[in-house]
This record gives C-alpha cells, sequence and structure tokens, in this order.
C-alpha cells in the first residue's frame, strides 16, 4: 500500500482522490453531532477514522452510508456530487458499509446473503447457478475459504465479516466502511481481515477503518483523520506519527497521563490463591496486595478468562485453595463470591455484566438491593440518592436514570458496570477486559478508576489483551500461557518481554 498524504503536506493530484467530504454538518435537538466536516480519501488506500465517543464518527458514518441525511455540505465521489438518501441508494452509488452489527440473514446460505436483492433470474427463475459461481469468485478473489455449502449460521464472526465484503465487491464497492471490525475477533482472525483489507486495497478499493484499538491503526492503515466533538482535527500520514501523537489530537491531554501514576502498594495479602485446577486453568498460585494492580497478560485461549470465572465461582473448579483477607472461601456460585467480598466485570459486558433493556438505574443498584429495601420494600429516593452520586462520580453520559441501558454508548455501559460494584463492598475486583470497545478518553477515565480503587486498599486483577495497558496500569504482571502462569514481570517490562513470555 502507499502511503497517503498529511493535511499540511502538499496534497495529492485530484484523480487521485475517490471520496471527498466538504463542509459536512448534521444537528440534532440540543446536539451539533458532525460540524463543518472536511477530509478526503485517496483511491485504494485505509484510511482510519478517529475519535472519542461523541467526537461525531458515528454520524458520518450514517451520512456516508445512507442511513442519515445530512444538514449542509456535500460529498463527492470519483468526481460525482451524491446524496444518498438510504443505504440501498449509497451501495448503487459505490459505497457500502460493514457495521459491528453484521447485517447478515443467517436462515439464508452465503450465496444468498451475497446476492440479496440482486439476485440474477433467467426467464423469470433465479439462476442460482450462475449466483453460486460468482459467489465463489468473490470469496476467491479475497482469499476468503468459506465452504458455500455450509450453513450461515455455523460461520464465525470473522468469516461472516468476509460475507459481508463480499457483498461490498458484488456491487462494485469503490468505498468499503468498515466500523469496529475486530470488536469481537480472535487474533487468528485479525489476521485474516488485515490480509483481505490489504487485498481490498491492492485491487483500489478504498477502506474507511474505523476502530478504538490504536495498535491496529499502525499495522493497517495509510492515514487517519481525526475527529474531537464533532469537528475535525487534523489527517495525518500513520507513518508519519507515533501513538502518543494520535493520543494527544484525540482527548488534547499529554499520552504522560494516558495511563495514569499508580501509588505503591502495601504489603498486606489480600487475595492469596493456590493450586487452582479449573476447565482451562492448571495449578495455578498467585498473590495480589492491598492496593495492588496485578495484570494477567496471555494470548486468547490462555486460560485467562477460565482462570476469572472459576474465581468467581461461575465454573467449576476441581482444587483449590482461596484466601481473602487471610480468612480461607470457597466460592461455588456468584452469589458466594460476592458476599465473600470479590466483584467481577466480565469481558462480554452486554451478556454478562448488563441488562441492556432495563433503566442505567436498576442496573447500577443491582447487586445492593438488599441494602436499599426496608420491610421488603425498595426504598427508592435511597436507591436514586446511590446512583445519582454513582453517575456523577464516573461521568457517565445519559439523558436520565431511567435510560435503557442499551441506548447508551460502550464506554458509558463498562461505566455502569463498574458503577454496580462500586456501590457494593469488595476487597477484590477482576477486571477481564475493562477496555474493549470504549474510546481513548473513556479508557483514560477507566484507568483513573482503576488507580482510585486500588488507592483504597482493594486489590485489582486485571486482564487485557492489550499489552500497553497491561504494562502502563499495573504493578505486577503474570503471564499465562495454555492455563499455566509461566512468568511474572515487576513494574516496566517491555512489551517484546511479555509477548516472549505469553507466545513462547
Amino acid at each position: 500500500m502507499s502511503r497517503g498524504f498529511d493535511s499540511g503536506a502538499a496534497a495529492p493530484a485530484e484523480n487521485d482522490i475517490v471520496l471527498r467530504v466538504d463542509s459536512l454538518s448534521k444537528s440534532y435537538p440540543g446536539v451539533r453531532a458532525v460540524q463543518d466536516v472536511s477530509f478526503a480519501c485517496r483511491r485504494g488506500e485505509v484510511h482510519a477514522l478517529l475519535g472519542e465517543n461523541g467526537a461525531g464518527k458515528s454520524t458520518l458514518i450514517k451520512i456516508l452510508s445512507g442511513a442519515v441525511e445530512r444538514d449542509t455540505g456535500s460529498i463527492t465521489l470519483d468526481g460525482q456530487p451524491i446524496a444518498p438518501a438510504s443505504p440501498i441508494e449509497a451501495q448503487r452509488a459505490g459505497i457500502s458499509t460493514i457495521f459491528q452489527e453484521l447485517n447478515i440473514i443467517t436462515s439464508l446460505s452465503s450465496v444468498e446473503n451475497i446476492f440479496l436483492g440482486r439476485e440474477h433470474v433467467w426467464f423469470g427463475t433465479v439462476d442460482r447457478r450462475r449466483m453460486r459461481r460468482e459467489a465463489q469468485g468473490l470469496l476467491d478473489s479475497i482469499g476468503a475459504h468459506i465452504d458455500l455449502d455450509t450453513p450461515v449460521k455455523r460461520l464465525s464472526i470473522a468469516e461472516q465479516q468476509l460475507l459481508e465484503i463480499a457483498k461490498a465487491l458484488a456491487v462494485s464497492a469503490k468505498i468499503v466502511i468498515m466500523d469496529e471490525p475486530t470488536a469481537a475477533l480472535s487474533e487468528a482472525e485479525v489476521v485474516l481481515l488485515f490480509a483481505v483489507i490489504r487485498k481490498l486495497s491492492a485491487s483500489g478499493v478504498t477502506v474507511i477503518y474505523v476502530s478504538h484499538r490504536l495498535e491496529e491503526i499502525f499495522q493497517i492503515c495509510d492515514r487517519a483523520t481525526v475527529l474531537k466533538d464533532g469537528r475535525f482535527i487534523k489527517t495525518v500520514n500513520v507513518d508519519e506519527v507515533d501513538r502518543v501523537g494520535l493520543v494527544r489530537l484525540m482527548v488534547g491531554r499529554d499520552f504522560d497521563a494516558f495511563f495514569g501514576a499508580a501509588a505503591p502498594a502495601s504489603q498486606n495479602t489480600v487475595l492469596d490463591v493456590s493450586g487452582l485446577q479449573a476447565p482451562g486453568v492448571s495449578d495455578v498460585s498467585f498473590s495480589i496486595n492491598a492496593g495492588e494492580v496485578v495484570g494477567l497478560a496471555g494470548l486468547v485461549g490462555a486460560g485467562r478468562t477460565e482462570l476469572a470465572m472459576a474465581l468467581f465461582g461461575a465454573a467449576p473448579r476441581q482444587h483449590a485453595r482461596f484466601c481473602l483477607n487471610g480468612r480461607e472461601i470457597s466460592p461455588n456460585s456468584p452469589r458466594d463470591a460476592i458476599a465473600a467480598g470479590i466483584a467481577f466485570l466480565p469481558e462480554d459486558r452486554k451478556h454478562q455484566g448488563l441488562v441492556l433493556d432495563l433503566p442505567m438505574r436498576f442496573n447500577m443498584s443491582l447487586v445492593v438491593l438488599g441494602r436499599l429495601l426496608r420491610f421488603g420494600l425498595l426504598r427508592l429516593a435511597e436507591e436514586r440518592r446511590v446512583v445519582s452520586n454513582l453517575a456523577r462520580r464516573l461521568a457517565i453520559s445519559a439523558p436520565d436514570l431511567e435510560v435503557p441501558v442499551r441506548r447508551l454508548s460502550g464506554g458509558n455501559q463498562q461505566k455502569v458496570v463498574l458503577a454496580k460494584w462500586l456501590a457494593s463492598a469488595f476487597d477484590l475486583i477482576i477486571l477481564d477486559e475493562p477496555t474493549r470497545g470504549v474510546d481513548v478518553g473513556a479508557k483514560v477515565e477507566i484507568y483513573t478508576l482503576i488507580h482510585e480503587i486500588a488507592k483504597a486498599g482493594k486489590a485489582v486483577l486485571l486482564i487485557s489483551s492489550e499489552l500497553p495497558e497491561v504494562i502502563g496500569v499495573s504493578h505486577r504482571i503474570l503471564a499465562m500461557k495454555n492455563g499455566r502462569l509461566v512468568a511474572e514481570f515487576g513494574a516496566g517490562p517491555t512489551e517484546e518481554m511479555v509477548m516472549e513470555a505469553i507466545a513462547g
């Protein structure tokens, strides 16, 4: 892939530009979602779109994909002005969008999904043989090894994403927008997706790539456009900027303050685990002191989440000795673990941490409902006081306490899960991927909260796939591989040292 151009450098020749956005604006009642945004994409480049939640990325994507109508401004594709009023019109113009929630109908076959609404017909009959032949050709062109006879519901998320890409190519897309495409993928699936993106780029298709994972931007993107508070900040060449520079552009603060400063831990042991045997975990022993953040690093399948589930009583274990503040415990269920003083923020917040269709108020008070009862009745005023204080403390952005938590952003949903535990009394909190799917600004807030929890004398077990995060936040790091702890590091190891331990 060739690198793009910096907004401060000489612009490329006009015929290099496939998409141009000029002075685009969109407002909702009381909110200016996008304000006078202008940028351009080159043909065949991978162009990152970056910013915190609320920066305007989602609105801009919806405008380009025809899901939302702009108020002012213009969009030009291959020199021709376009104004897509629907996703179908955007696709016809040459813009296809692959949202985080995939638009795949699992009851249909792969071929039917690729040609949905564009079926080939021969003398009044669907030409399935031709569609199958063309579908196979599209999948082959991007190196996707998908058996057309496998039911779509049995395909992995990565394979379903490849189907979406094939659908885009079936309508001759010039622009493919990918919204958080790796959020639910394993490392191996990310490698496969990146290979496909490079094939698209090499064939002249422009990819607009939206992700909160900065390391991916440096792996796959040519240029990056940064938005903040609905406004254009800057377009930069990815190979001419570093993580420090991108963070500063997105959040308006220096990188030195990104992970925050951890206070020294005490020598008083809060958690002591000896000989833990559980599915996916083999003979694990470790301890965490009061005020200490211990990071747990490992590749997918290393046993990190299995370890967390066993500690929380959410998974069976064959053998273990747990001591919490010098008292031996044996949690056989989450209820037992909570009663003993253990809190757990799960990896999958939507299915394991939240009740999405119920109000934010209910989700935040769920763990302490027993404390809020009097004579079997819920003290609503006390519940609202507790929840309101937590919402202010965590700076949760929501119209009111009664909003269904499903309607909140990923970062605010994660804060609600954290608030639920902060309302309770715990000695140990297990955080499994606490910043997954949240923007850079929310990450900084979560890191600050982790340090506050540790400063209060609590023990923290931090599980994360992001090595800079584990290294930046933790006092100590445990490396896990194949269900076992294989190394321990004090403060400040390099990423290479940790990766060598977990990958071998």
